[in-house]
């Protein structure tokens, strides 16, 4: 999705509703409903919370990730989620982001998405939708959005994307996942006086050799077209 224009963004989409295994990707889950939570008053915003956070996205902290779950909770979470605001999981759309699970054993489990049975899923499609909304400012406030785009900086991980944009100049707010032959991977990206947010998901045991060549094709496409 080419977004450097708000007013005329461009879109092409693969399978963009084929809800998949997304494995880490869908921890920005808790991520927005947790500053939904601090933006009504219900979890305070404290430098451990964001610590907490921070740990969670760019290192994919499996223990932070199940800490903030319980936190925050997963009914709330599944109503962010499906709610007006963000209709990140839309049953008419296939689904889309879903938390299910969390990351710290067996006893974490809540149920899976109603449409697919994943305990951790998503579309390319709803996660581009939750990054473009990153991009105009609409994750739970301008204060509130502005936190988690900087929470979602400075990747921590240096593979899929990550890996295939090092030494381009980019600026990149990203989460990744990998379990398995499951690969996901999800940035907006700054590039070039472009910005773009890229999607990925795949079942493949190459996943982790073939996302660094899929975004040098994307970002020249974007930057250099």
């Amino acid at each position: 999705m080419d977004v450097t224009d708000l007013e005329h963004v461009r879109y092409a989409g693969l399978n963009d509703r084929e809800m998949m295994y997304a494995a880490s990707l869908p921890k920005i889950c808790a991520l927005v409903a947790g500053f939904e939570r601090i933006q009504g008053g219900q979890l305070e915003y404290t430098p451990a919370v964001k610590q907490m956070f921070t740990r969670m996205v760019r290192y994919s902290s499996n223990a932070d990730a199940s800490r903030a779950i319980q936190t925050v909770g997963f009914d709330y979470i599944s109503r962010v989620l499906t709610s007006s605001k963000y209709n990140l999981y839309d049953p008419s759309q296939n689904g889309g982001l879903w938390l299910g699970k969390a990351y710290g054993g067996p006893r974490d489990y809540w149920k899976p998405d109603p449409l697919h049975h994943l305990s951790r899923g998503a579309t390319t499609l709803q996660v581009a939708r939750f990054f473009l909304m990153l991009q105009e400012g609409r994750l739970v406030s301008p204060e509130y959005n502005a936190e988690i785009k900087e929470i979602l900086s400075k990747p921590g991980l240096h593979h899929k994307f990550v890996k295939g944009l090092e030494g381009r100049g980019c600026a990149i707010y990203r989460k990744s996942g990998t379990w398995s032959r499951y690969h996901a991977d999800a940035a907006l990206v700054e590039h070039g006086g472009k910005t773009y947010i890229a999607v990925a998901l795949m079942e493949d045991e190459n996943g982790g050799r073939i996302f660094p060549q899929l975004i040098q094709r994307l970002d020249d496409v974007i930057t250099r077209n």
